[in-house]
């Protein structure tokens, strides 16, 4: 077996781009050219632009009116109107009409009183040059139009033009390659259904439509199998290619099977291989030598996972190609949020953070999305980003943090944030959000029924949803509420009641009957986190069967959605795992039927008329959402969109 790699030391991301800007010869790397104007917006100039016309070339008038000279006008006024005669005192123009010889202001049309054919007056006298616009009053022969190492924006292009600009020197883009590597990498391009084992390969293209917003030349390359010598190749043959930096996906790590260092040494110098930073530690940073054939050049390794890709992109990328091009590193809006949960961080190693954002009454909270390294959709999910620093242990549970948007700061008012329990009706009332005539979001935190509570508490949520249940009272959810939120004033509407269950292979082949079968030596099971409602009722069921939960293999294994202890079955990673009937449905397993509970929504009752949590009220009680509710399975809206009160249970 190949021997694995060591880290070198690892250094913090500025660090590491600032070895790269030293090892790089910008000016050798990227070479001017000349292109038209018209096709150079978001390009960068080379030399300072001139103007070579004026604009206008002509004084022109500036309203629709009549062309006069001032002087003859200073003796009307209001009580003796002046008479001007066509072609002797006035020319009839319009706006941008060169203005006629002798004439040195206009007069409005809406200002001039028409006495017949060839006569009008005035009551105003008028100064010279009043509605003219004169020569080079915009731009002017010879001057500095646009200086050096400018990002040409739209506006740019428009008085490259008007100045008789037509063709201008820039800096070339940056021409980047992006070659995805492994032998478990499916190309994406041939629609593939990956079996155990094999992945779709998608960061190519998060890479690449990166690249575009950055301005640069990228491609993505075929797929490179898992050998050194196959590497090598297609990394020199990309070289040959005139691209200036080259990203190898994956392989940047220390695994058996990671050769990307191993290439960057053969072809020239590892400047950097390990950043401190999570994810996202495992990049590698290289500069090419003669023994490439084409000296100077970047080579990235960047990590296979794809939030630590997204880090490297962003991290070390993203201000290396801005430096290239001559640009500034484009920044992102920058808030203040208090984050809703504690989250402990290793210290020495700085950590990026995925957030959920919203505006909760008067303040911005945030919520952090899952913190693994190949959870691609805590990206699609997040709203900011934000970064423990690597001396901190973690940020405590409301400390203000600084956060980075990834939206505009305005879409934080149009964010329904929900802490709470998962259930799959929320996923479908996030779709139809969407697509309202004003869309809204909802950002959805699954922390289980007691993490909803306690948020509610913290004021770090609009809404919450729960499905507690009493063994005491038989109520639903109104027990806890006056245990936990006392003193808050809360509404309570029912979103759905719900069929609860052990979820169970396909044909239930091991013959799972109920929750006694739980205690079976052969049945592993797959929980729900702690303070979840369907682990309260699990605990409930266990008591009244009387089964010590340390009996049951597989108690301790926690997933935070019905949605993922249903894929733990669905794979055969357990036996069967308690959850609702609509998870079942949609992975096609089958279903156990255990209890009927009662979802609802918890809402502090100073949020009821916020605009978002009535439109989503309206929604709910809409005949459509129901239908749709009911078409899931293993749902019932006879209760759906009431106001619910104690004692209510199941109707």
């Amino acid at each position: 077996m190949p021997k694995r790699n060591i880290y070198l030391k690892t250094i913090p991301p500025g660090e590491a781009v600032a070895a790269a800007m030293a090892a790089l010869d910008r000016k050798t790397l990227i070479q001017r050219e000349t292109i038209a104007s018209h096709e150079a917006c978001g390009r960068v100039t080379a030399e300072p632009v001139f103007a070579r016309c004026s604009s206008p070339t002509f004084h022109s008038a500036a309203m629709d009116g009549i062309a006069v000279k001032a002087e003859t006008t200073f003796v009307a006024r209001e009580d003796q109107p002046l008479k001007l005669k066509r072609d002797r005192d006035f020319d009839d123009v319009n706006t941008g009409n060169p203005l006629p010889e002798g004439r040195n202001a206009v007069i409005m049309i809406e200002n001039v009183v028409r006495v017949d054919e060839n006569t009008v007056s005035i009551d105003t006298p008028t100064a010279p040059w009043q509605h003219v616009r004169r020569i080079g009053e915009d731009i002017v022969a010879t001057e500095l139009l646009i200086p050096q190492n400018t990002a040409l924006s739209p506006f740019d292009i428009g008085a490259l033009l008007s100045a008789g600009i037509y063709e201008l020197e820039v800096w070339k883009r940056v021409r980047a390659a992006f070659i995805p590597t492994g032998d478990e990498v499916l190309d994406f391009a041939a629609r593939p259904t990956p079996n155990p084992g094999q992945v779709i390969e998608s960061n190519s293209q998060v890479f690449r439509c990166q690249a575009t917003q950055w301005g640069l030349d990228a491609v993505t390359l075929p797929t490179v199998p898992d050998r050194k010598e196959a590497l090598t190749e297609a990394v020199k043959t990309t070289l040959a290619d005139d691209r200036h930096m080259v990203i190898i996906g994956a392989g940047s790590s220390a695994g058996s099977k990671d050769f990307t260092k191993a290439v960057f040494e053969e072809l020239g110098e590892v400047l950097v291989h390990g950043i401190a930073i999570m994810p996202g530690k495992p990049s590698l940073l290289a500069i090419t030598d003669e023994r490439s054939g084409h000296p100077g050049r970047l080579l990235v390794g960047a990590p296979g996972y794809p939030v630590s890709a997204v880090v490297c992109f962003d991290e070390l990328l993203a201000p290396i190609a801005a430096w290239l091009e001559r640009k500034p590193v484009a920044k992102r809006t920058a808030v203040d949020a208090v984050l809703t949960k504690k989250t402990p961080s290793r210290p020495g190693m700085a950590e990026v953070l995925r957030l959920a954002m919203g505006r909760v009454g008067n303040r911005i909270v945030a919520t952090p999305l899952g913190r693994g390294a190949g959870l691609l959709t805590t990206m699609t999910k997040a709203q900011a980003v934000s970064t423990i620093p690597a001396e901190r242990e973690g940020i405590e549970q409301n400390e203000i943090i600084r956060a980075e948007l990834l939206v505009p700061e305005d879409q934080l008012d149009s964010v329904l944030v929900h802490v709470g329990s998962h259930d799959n009706t929320l996923d479908m009332l996030a779709n139809e959000l969407m697509g309202l005539g004003t869309p809204l979001r909802l950002v959805s935190s699954h922390v289980g029924s007691m993490g909803g509570l306690n948020a509610l508490k913290a004021g770090s949520a609009l809404f919450a949803g729960c499905h507690l249940f009493d063994p005491e009272t038989r109520d639903f959810n109104f027990p806890f509420i006056e245990k936990y939120l006392r003193d808050m004033d809360v509404t309570v509407i029912n979103l759905a009641v719900r069929h609860q269950g052990l979820i169970v292979a396909k044909g239930n082949p091991q013959d799972i009957k109920g929750v006694d079968d739980l205690a079976r030596e052969d049945i592993r099971f797959i929980n729900r986190q702690r303070g979840a409602g369907t682990r309260i009722l699990l605990d409930h069921h266990l008591k009244l069967s009387g089964i010590n939960p340390r009996t049951v293999r597989g108690y301790d294994q926690e997933e935070f959605t019905h949605m993922a202890v249903a894929v733990n079955v669905l794979t055969g990673a357990a036996s069967c795992g308690l959850g609702i009937y609509a998870a079942a449905k949609a992975l096609d397993l089958d279903f156990v039927p255990l209890a009927h509970e009662r979802y609802d929504l918890i809402i502090p009752s100073e949020f009821m008329d916020d605009p978002r949590i009535q439109t989503l009220l309206e929604l709910i009680t809409s005949y459509t959402m129901k239908e749709k509710i009911d078409a899931l399975g293993g749902y019932e809206t006879t209760l759906t969109g009431q106001i619910m009160e104690p004692g209510i249970g199941l109707g």
